[in-house]
This record gives structure tokens, sequence and C-alpha cells, in this order.
């Protein structure tokens, strides 16, 4: 079994480096071969001169980008340099900061041998972040359904089949969510339970913005349906409020409307055209092993 392990960074070398370590130790069965894809988006922060353990690591490259592009996209042009370059059976993306826990790699391979070759997500079940961020993921969980019907308890840490990541290069919404595009594609998804670890070095960059905006680029995929209950929730809302109607009752009203022109906006970077050009955005490639 050939398993690719996908990990965007940006400037965060000391982590990756921790993550590489612990990915090693992990592996000593000559049966699953195990490499590592990082795709570093411009960092401004030299590379970390650490020697990795890497005697249980098949290969291990780099992909440098010319330009920044953001998290989605990096995980999207890795899966898209897999697809064309790589042989693989399963791709596994995961953040480089620890809070995906690389132990449950081995959850997923457990999976893997014990059932049919269908996506595996990791199903969130614990986190480990302050409790005004847990009650805030929640919100962005609540309103994602509410407004999609579909319910996400997954972010990039999942396995995916080389038939998985084939629809996905060829989905534009990859260019845009990695989540809502799995979805999208994907009727059937098996899971693990999975904890959020605790960051290895330094602050989260999830802040309550970049939550808005994941939150915002999900729905933003199943635009059809948020605007068909949103329009129905105008609607309803109107009528509600119509013998009551001022200033302060209008204010759900316009932050509805403010989301619509934020999804129509984000819909735009689903642009399948940029999305096959990616690979042209890597300036180099560092062979490590």
């Amino acid at each position: 079994m050939k398993i690719m392990i996908l990990i965007p960074v940006y400037n965060d070398w000391q982590s990756v480096s921790k993550l590489i370590n612990e990915i090693n130790n992990l592996f000593s069965n000559d049966e699953i071969e195990v490499s590592i894809i990082i795709v570093n988006d411009a960092s401004n922060h030299d590379r970390s001169n650490e020697n990795n353990n890497l005697e249980n690591i098949r290969s291990l490259k780099i992909l440098n980008m010319k330009m920044n592009q953001g998290h989605a996209r990096c995980i999207a042009t890795g899966l898209k340099y897999i697809y064309e370059k790589e042989d693989f059976d399963y791709v596994i993306p995961m953040d480089g900061d620890g809070e995906d826990r690389p132990e449950e790699i081995k959850e997923f391979i457990k999976l893997i041998e014990a059932s049919d070759v269908i996506p595996i997500v990791g199903s969130r079940v614990r986190r480990s972040e302050s409790l005004l961020f847990q009650i805030c993921y929640k919100i962005h969980k609540l309103i994602t359904y509410t407004f999609t019907g579909k319910s996400i308890k997954f972010g990039n840490f999942t396995c995916l089949p080389k038939l998985t990541v084939e629809k996905m290069i060829n989905e534009k919404a990859t260019w845009n969510s990695f989540s809502g595009s799995l979805t999208k594609i994907e009727n059937v998804l098996s899971s693990i339970p999975s904890t959020r670890g605790k960051r290895y070095f330094g602050p989260s960059k999830m802040n309550f913005y970049n939550l808005v905006k994941h939150s915002l680029s999900i729905i933003s995929v199943f635009r059809k349906t948020f605007l068909i209950r949103s329009a129905l929730f105008i609607v309803l809302y109107i009528l509600f409020i119509k013998s009551n109607a001022s200033i302060i009752t209008s204010i759900p009203l316009i932050f509805l409307l403010i989301a619509v022109y934020s999804i129509s906006n984000l819909a735009l970077r689903e642009n399948m055209d940029e999305f096959e050009k990616s690979l042209e955005n890597i300036n180099n490639i560092d062979q490590i092993k």
C-alpha cells in the first residue's frame, strides 16, 4: 500500500519538522510505503535545518510555490501534483502544526484494510482550543448546516483513495474549499473519531475572521441551496416583522444580504482555469529524500 501524506505550510517549519519525525516513528511496516509532499506556500521564513529522522519515510519532497495562494489552494495544488506525478493508492492531507494528530493516521489505515475503497474523514469529536473558539466553531457548523443542509464535521484531515483524488482535481470547488468540495462529490464517506490536537509551537492561525471566511467558503460550494433558503428566510422574516418593522428588526436581513454578497464573491474563486494551471506556480522542488 502506497500512502502520500500532503502537508501545506507557511513559515511554520519547526512544527512541520516535528510532525515529520512523529510520522516516521509511526511506521516500520514494509508493507506500507509512506511518502510526504510538503507544499511551501511561498514562506518568507527560512526552512529549519534540523535533520529529520526519515528511515521509515520512502520519499520527502517540498514543492516551493512562486506566490502565496492560501491553505485551500495549497492542498488543491498538492492533490493535482500527486495525481499527475506520483505513484500512490491513498492521499492523507493534514495540517503541519500538530492539530491533526499523526497517531490517527494509523486509524485511517486500519479502516482502509477493513473496508471498501471509500474516502475516510477525521470527524472531529473533541477540540483543544479555547472555550470562546469552540463556541464560535459550533456557530459556524450550525450556520453551515442551516444554509446548506450539510453537516460537515471534518476539515482537511482525511484519507482519499485515488479515484476520489481524481474527482477532486476535476471539481472546481476544490480550488476554494476542500471539505465543501469533498462533501459535494462524494455521497458516501466513512469516518474515524478525531480529537483536535494542540499546536506544537505558537498560537493558532485560525482566528474569528478566518473561521467566518472558512464557513462562507463552504456555503459558496452549495450556493444554489443557500440562495433558495435565504430567499425563503427573507420572505418569512418580512411577513413576521411587517407590523413591527424598524432598523433593529432589519438587522438580520442586512447581515444576510452581506453574507449573500460575500458568498457570491467567494464563489468566483472556483476558477477551473487557475486550478488546471496551478502546477505552473511551483518555483522548484526540493527532493529531501
